[in-house]
C-alpha cells in the first residue's frame, strides 16, 4: 500500500492509543528536572544524555549536548537528522527543564514526578511545560519516518534545559553555534492554546522590562501628629507618579510606551483571534486598556502596564509615623512596536515634565529579560501551516501575533533569520507552574496529528523551489 498523509497521520493516532506517547512521556516526568541552579544540573544533563538522545537516536538523529556559558545553569542539546543539504531545515524547539515541583501543594495522591492517568487527564510536572509538548513534535517525525521511509526535509531538534529560568546563556549559545542551529524556519511546541475547540499558532512573544520607581525623602519615619502635613508623604508622592504613567481606565500615558504603527496584518489576526472564558478564570474588564481595541487586540497587538509590587512605612505592623521612603515595581509588557532600549529613558522624561523629578527609576537587572519578537502572520511559512492544520482537522486555526507572556523567539529569529512559529498544546486550565499540573490526552492526541499533518506536508514540498530567495512564495498544501 502506498504512504499516504492519512497513512502519517492514523501512524501518529497510534502512537497515542497504543499508549507509546504515555510511555515515553513517563519517562520523561520522572526525570527532576527543575531549572533553578545548582540543585538539578545533573538532572538537566541525565534528560539529555539518558532520555532525549536515546529517543530521537532511534530516528536516526545524531546528537551534541553543549555546556552552558553559564556555569551554574544546564546544557542544550541540538539533535541533528540531514537528509539531503538540499533539502529545507526545520528547526524544533523544546525545553526540558520545569518550574519547582511543590509536591506538598500537590493533591492527594499525585506525585509530581510519577505520571498519573485519570480519564482525559495526565497528571505529572513538565506534562504540558515542556516534555509533552516536545515529545508530540518527536514522535509526530516518527509517525511519518514510519509512513514515508523518511522525513523529505532536514531536521534539527533544539532543546535547552533553562527556559523557565529566563533562558539564561541562549542568546550566545545561539550566535556561537549559528551553524548548527541555521535551519528555514523554527517550530516550537509550548504554552495553552486559547482555546480547546481551536489549535494556535502563535508568531512571538512580548518583551518584558521591569523598573523601580523610588521615592526617597528622608531618613527613618517620623511620628504622624507632629509631622503629618508638615513632611512630604513618599507614598502619596509615588501614587500620583503611578497615576500619571497609567490612567484610572488602565490606559499606558507614557509617551513611547504605546506600540507605534501596529500593521493591517497583526490587527486583524488579533481580532479573529478565538478564546474562551475557562470556569473559575478571571473574566476581562472590558472597561481597562487602551480604547478602541478589541481584548484580543489588547494582549496580542499592544502593550501594558502594571504594579508588580509597592511599598511604604511597614505593612506587616504599621505604625503612626509618616514614611520617608516608598518604592514601586512598575513592568512594562511590549511589542516589537516599541523600542525596549527607549522605554526607561522615555519614563524618565514623562516624570520630570509631570512634575515628578523627586520620583527615581531604576532598571530591575537581577535576571534576564526576553526581547519582543514577531512574525508577520501573512508570512507565506505561517498561511503554509495553517493551511496544513486546517486540512488535518477542518478547522482554521487561530493566528496569533504576539501572545501575552514571554520566550525566547527574538533570539533565534534575530540571530537565524527565520520566521517563528509556536504550536501550542494545552489549555488554560492545565495547572502551568502550579500544583496538578496536567495535560488532556485527547488534545496531545489532536497534535499529534496536526504535526504529523505539517511534518508531511513539509516533506512534499519541492526543494530547489524552497531553497530560492524568493522559494517562500511558493509554499502551499
Amino acid at each position: 500500500m502506498d504512504a499516504s498523509r492519512d497513512g502519517a497521520i492514523n501512524q501518529a493516532r497510534h502512537i497515542f492509543d497504543s499508549g507509546l506517547f504515555v510511555e515515553r512521556l513517563a519517562q520523561m516526568v520522572e526525570v527532576p528536572t527543575e531549572s533553578h541552579p545548582p540543585l538539578h544540573q545533573a538532572d538537566l544533563y541525565r534528560y539529555c544524555h539518558e532520555v532525549i538522545a536515546p529517543m530521537i537516536g532511534e530516528m536516526g538523529f545524531s546528537s551534541k549536548i553543549y555546556d552552558n556559558s553559564r556555569k551554574e545553569h544546564g546544557p542544550f542539546l541540538i539533535g541533528t537528522r540531514i537528509e539531503d543539504p538540499a533539502l529545507p531545515t526545520l528547526l524544533i524547539y523544546g525545553h526540558g527543564d520545569v518550574v519547582r515541583a511543590m509536591p506538598e501543594r500537590w493533591r492527594e495522591g499525585l506525585d509530581p514526578y510519577k505520571l498519573t492517568v485519570e480519564a482525559d487527564k495526565i497528571y505529572g510536572r513538565g506534562t504540558v511545560d515542556n516534555k509533552g509538548q516536545h515529545l508530540i513534535a518527536i514522535l509526530a517525525l516518527k509517525a511519518v519516518l514510519s509512513e514515508r521511509g523518511r522525513l523529505g526535509f532536514n531536521t534539527k531538534i533544539f532543546i535547552e534545559t533553562g527556559e523557565e529560568a529566563g533562558s539564561p546563556g541562549i542568546s550566545e549559545f545561539i550566535n556561537t553555534h549559528r551553524d548548527e542551529c541555521a535551519a528555514d524556519v523554527f517550530i516550537a511546541l509550548d504554552g495553552p492554546r486559547q482555546s480547546r475547540a481551536v489549535p494556535d499558532i502563535q508568531l512571538g512573544t512580548r518583551g518584558g522590562i521591569a523598573m523601580d520607581l523610588i521615592v526617597d525623602l528622608r531618613e527613618g519615619s517620623h511620628h504622624s501628629g507632629h509631622w503629618g502635613g508638615l513632611l512630604a508623604d513618599p507614598a502619596i508622592v509615588l501614587a500620583h507618579a503611578l497615576s500619571s504613567i497609567v490612567s484610572r481606565d488602565g490606559r499606558i500615558l507614557v509617551e513611547g510606551w504605546r506600540p507605534a504603527n501596529v500593521p493591517e496584518s497583526v490587527k486583524a489576526a488579533s481580532r479573529a483571534v478565538v478564546s474562551e472564558i475557562l470556569p473559575g478564570a478571571p473574566v476581562p474588564d472590558d472597561y481597562w486598556g487602551e480604547p478602541g481595541l478589541t481584548n484580543a487586540e489588547r494582549i496580542y497587538a499592544w502593550n501594558s502596564a502594571i504594579v508588580l509590587a509597592m511599598v511604604s512605612g511597614q505593612p506587616e505592623s504599621p505604625v503612626n509615623a509618616v514614611a520617608g521612603f516608598a518604592r514601586s515595581r512598575l513592568q512594562l509588557r511590549h511589542t516589537v512596536d516599541t523600542d525596549p532600549a527607549t522605554v526607561i529613558p522615555a519614563l524618565k522624561n514623562h516624570l520630570v515634565e509631570k512634575g515628578f523629578p523627586e520620583v527615581k527609576v531604576e532598571a530591575v537587572v537581577e535576571r534576564d529579560w526576553f526581547p519582543p519578537s514577531r512574525t508577520d502572520p501573512d508570512h507565506p511559512w505561517v498561511q503554509f501551516v495553517a493551511a496544513s492544520m486546517q486540512k488535518t482537522i477542518g478547522r482554521k486555526p487561530n493566528i496569533i501575533p504576539t501572545v501575552g507572556a514571554s520566550g525566547p523567539s527574538e533570539f533565534f529569529k534575530s540571530v537565524l533569520d527565520v520566521p517563528i512559529m509556536w504550536i501550542p498544546n494545552s489549555y488554560g486550565g492545565c495547572g502551568q507552574h502550579g500544583p496538578d499540573e496536567h495535560g488532556l490526552g485527547s488534545q496531545f492526541r489532536e497534535g499529534l496529528e496536526l504535526m504529523a499533518g505539517v511534518f508531511w506536508d513539509s516533506g512534499e514540498l519541492d526543494a530547489p523551489r524552497r531553497k530560492t530567495s524568493s522559494a517562500a512564495e511558493n509554499l502551499s498544501v
